[in-house]
Parts: structure tokens; sequence; C-alpha cells
């Protein structure tokens, strides 16, 4: 009858997820069809329970095909390596042919195999599939009792639908319950503080002028070593170079904090983005020696924080955001080792700091105190490393001397321009442009200090090394054209003209020396 294969089937499943801790993907509007899931790790069971039957062995196989690419289409909400598909009818009748070779094992063949096994619970091999079925499955008897009255069986499977039918609400629920903890507060305050500081420089020089991002806290590593501003790696977080690079923060700021600080709520979404901003600024300071600022580390920490969430509730991740989020750090990633002038340091390490972050506060009404403890563990001593490694990469960068002789030159320091620049030529072997623009700035401070002999032995060194530095041909022609060496200094001028035709002071000098108007 009927009403025993419907029995039949929603006992099953009720057993399956109250008892076997099954999740319930979904049942249909008839009623007559049942889809059920566990994971464990790499591995995926399917259970797929329908309450019909087929005449015809190629009817049934018709009906497998849809299933493995019902299954296939589901692979990205699984995200299981091995997913094994159990397919179970339940019908009075099984087909008139002989269609029993379809109980052996099938496969899809992909890079990821999914495989299936049919069972079909009809009258005649009612317990001799069902038997097979729990073997194959390793689950304890199905209890499945006939013996009741229709009107017993009628309120059971009723109440059994309710149970899963609920139990596919409970879950929309708990899925936008996680989504909803918190409100997106300290995000708003983020923005506004962003915007406010960037006004603040543009009315103070410009955001683009090094000056200012120096004077108001951005990433500097002469001044984080020499002087120790370590704080700079918190500030410059919110410091950003120019409108492109303001608004692009601030639409992904907006976006991902909003939604992190919903998943984690205000307090944990404060930690990862600060430890997440210091970390990126940290990579920062041991990968590049060029001036930072943005807010990109403490975003890519907020990915992270996402990565994180979907490494616990893989299911509902892949089925949310989980495609999304992967892409756009895929995107940037990649964007960003496409364009020299991103500081990739501080995104991947953004990235790592975000998700070893969130391993420290945790998802909400979660707790792991063992694995806490380790992440902050994890987090300091990579930090103490990067830190360790970045003096070091410091020390040995002509890029970091270069910026810390521009600044002794803008304080009029020139004894220790002279002092800095002879370290940076011992440490500079075989940087041929780096030791030209080191040997011109040591020029400079020969010049301010009236010693022209020994900058122009540095100025022909430095065109020696680098021949199109027009700078370095301006300055020695000036210093020939003050000692009357009329010849040199012509030959100079031209030859910096030439590298730098739209210079105002090249201009003027060629036409004083040549006595020739540019047109």
């Amino acid at each position: 009858m009927y009403l025993d294969e419907q029995y039949a089937m929603y006992r099953m499943a009720y057993q399956f997820v109250s008892r076997d801790e099954y999740d319930v993907l979904y049942v249909n509007e008839q009623g007559n069809e049942i889809w059920l899931e566990k994971n464990a790790g790499k591995n995926s069971k399917v259970l797929r329970l329908i309450n019909q039957g087929f005449d015809w062995k190629n009817h049934l196989k018709k009906d497998i095909a849809v299933v493995f690419q019902k299954v296939k289409a589901m692979k990205k909400f699984l995200r299981a390596k091995h997913i094994q598909i159990h397919n179970i009818y339940i019908s009075e009748y099984a087909p008139v042919d002989s269609w029993e070779f379809l109980k052996q094992p099938m496969k899809l063949n992909e890079k990821q195999p999914i495989t299936m096994k049919l069972y079909y619970l009809s009258n005649s091999h009612y317990e001799e599939e069902k038997q097979r079925l729990e073997k194959e499955i390793g689950i304890s008897s199905l209890d499945v009792d006939f013996s009741n009255e229709e009107t017993v069986k009628e309120e059971r499977v009723a109440s059994y639908k309710q149970f899963l039918r609920q139990r596919v609400l409970d879950d929309k629920k708990h899925t936008e319950g996680m989504f909803s903890f918190g409100k997106p507060r300290l995000t708003y305050i983020i923005l506004l503080l962003c915007v406010s500081l960037f006004l603040m420089l543009e009315t103070n020089g410009g955001s683009e002028n090094i000056q200012t991002l120096i004077q108001f806290g951005a990433k500097f590593n002469p001044a984080i070593m020499e002087d120790g501003e370590w704080w700079r790696l918190v500030s410059s977080m919110f410091l950003h170079i120019g409108w492109l690079h303001l608004v692009m923060n601030m639409i992904a700021v907006y976006y991902l904090g909003t939604l992190v600080e919903r998943i984690y709520g205000s307090l944990r979404f404060l930690i990862i983005y600060f430890l997440a901003g210091i970390g990126g600024g940290i990579a920062s300071f041991a990968f590049s020696a060029n001036i930072a600022a943005g807010a990109s580390g403490a975003l890519f920490g907020l990915f992270g924080a996402l990565l994180f969430f979907g490494l616990h509730h893989r299911r509902i991740f892949f089925q949310t955001i989980g495609t999304n989020v992967i892409m756009l750090i895929g995107i940037n990633i990649v964007f960003g080792f496409s364009i020299p002038a991103i500081d990739n340091g501080a995104h991947l390490g953004g990235l790592v700091a975000g998700f070893i972050a969130s391993g420290i506060v945790h998802l909400p009404k979660q707790k792991e105190w063992g694995k806490q403890i380790g992440a902050v563990l994890v987090y300091l001593a990579l930090a103490f490393g990067i830190i360790q490694y970045g003096v070091a990469n410091n020390m040995s960068s002509p890029m970091y001397y270069i910026m810390q002789i521009d600044e002794l030159v803008k304080e009029e320091n020139y004894e220790q321009v002279i002092t800095e620049a002879n370290d940076a030529l011992r440490n500079s072997e075989g940087d041929e442009k780096w030791r030209a623009a080191i040997l011109f700035n040591r020029a400079y401070a020969y010049i301010k200090l009236n010693q022209q002999d020994l900058a122009i032995k540095d100025l022909k060194q430095s065109i020696q090394l680098d021949r199109n530095f027009p700078e370095a041909h301006y300055n020695l022609a000036l210093i020939y054209y003050q000692q009357g060496n009329m010849e040199e200094a012509e030959e100079l001028i031209e030859k910096a003209y030439q590298l730098d035709p739209n210079n105002d002071d090249f201009i003027n000098m060629y036409e004083q020396i040549t006595g020739e108007k540019v047109k």
C-alpha cells in the first residue's frame, strides 16, 4: 500500500536525522522525495529517499542520471572531496525487466568523482535491500514497524513531515542568525575616522604629499627603526593616499566590515581588524621599504576572518558567500602581483593575521581555549620573527638608506647624510642605480659643505653608474659652471636637458650656459 511506502520513507528519514545526525537538505512539496547529508571531513554521504516506482529499467536509469546531475550541481555547497550518494527507492513493485545490475556501484568520472549506490526497497525485496542499506551506510537497524494501525501510520507520517520541515526552517534560522549576531556600529566609526583623517591630510599639504604622510603617521621604515615609532603600524591603517585609494578601500570596508561585524560581533570584529592591520603593517615593514598607508592589511584580515568562518561552517559558507569571497581574494592577489606599486606584503600579511586573529577570538558562542591560546602564541611568534627579519632586511636595503638620507637632507643634516651614505654604499654592492642615487645624495651634502672636489668625484661616479640620471648631470654642470669650466658645463647641461626637457631648472641653466633659447 502507498501508505506503508510513505511511512517507511519518513520513518527512515526521521531515524537518519534524529539518531544518526544527518542534515536535511530538501523535502519536496509533494512530500515524496527527501534529501539528507552528513559531512565528515573530506567525505560526504548524501541520502536521497524517494517514494516512487519505475516500471522499466530505462526509466530508472534516467532518474539515476538526473540524481547524478543534481549532486554535481550541489558539489559547491557540499564542498567535500569524496561524495557518495545512497539512492533509496521505496516502492510496492520493482521494474519488470532485469534491473539488478544497477545495484553495482556507479561513478561519475570527474576530477573529484561522485559515486552512487542504489537500493530498491520493493515489497518482494524489502528486508534484503534494507539490510544492504544498513550495512553500506554503517548504521544500526532501521526500525520500521508496519503492524501499526493505518491511523497511527498517518499520524506518524504527518509528525515526521513536520519534524523534517521544522529542521529545514531551523537550519535556515540558524544560518540567518549567524549573519546577524552583531550590529555594524564600529564599521561606520572606522569609515568616519578614515574619511576625516583623509580630509585632514588634504588640508595640510595633500594626501599624496610624502612629507604630509610621514608627519601624520604613514608607515615610514626609517622612523620606525631609528626613532622607535612603531605606533605607525596602527596610524597608517587609517590614512589613505589619494581619492581613488580612499574610495576603493572605504567601499571594501563598508561591505566586508558590516558582514564580519554581523558574524563576529563588534568586539571580536575590532580585535580582528586591529590585529590584521598590525600584521599587515609588520609584513609591509619587513618586505617593503616604501612609505605606505591604507586599510588594505585590515581589509585582507577581514577576508581571513571570513575564511575562518568558512572553515567551521563549510556548507553555510559555500551556500552563501564562499565562492564570491574566494574569487575576490584570488583577484586581489593576482592584481596585486601584476601592479608593482601595490603593497603585497601588507595584503598577504593582513590575510594571514586576520585568519589567526579570528582563531584567537573564535566565533560567537564557540570556545576552544586550547586552540585560542595556541593562536595567540602563533600570532606573537610570527610577529616577532617577521619584525626581526624586517630589521635585517631594511638594514641591507638601498631603498631604506635613500629614504633615510632624503629625510636628513630635508633636515639639512649634511654630516649625517655623508655618514649614512657611506654605510649605504658598503651595503649596496651590485645595485648600480641605487649606488648612483646614494652617490648623488652624498655629492649634494659635499656641495653644501663646500667640498667641491669630493662632490665632483661622486657625481662623475654616479653618472658612470647611471648615464640616464639627469639630476647628476645638472649638479655637475652647475659646479663646473661656477668654476668657469664652460666646456664641461655645456656638455653636461645639454645631456641633462635631453634627458628631461620639461624641467624648468634644466631649461634655465641650459639657456644661461649655452646662450641658446629653448623654443
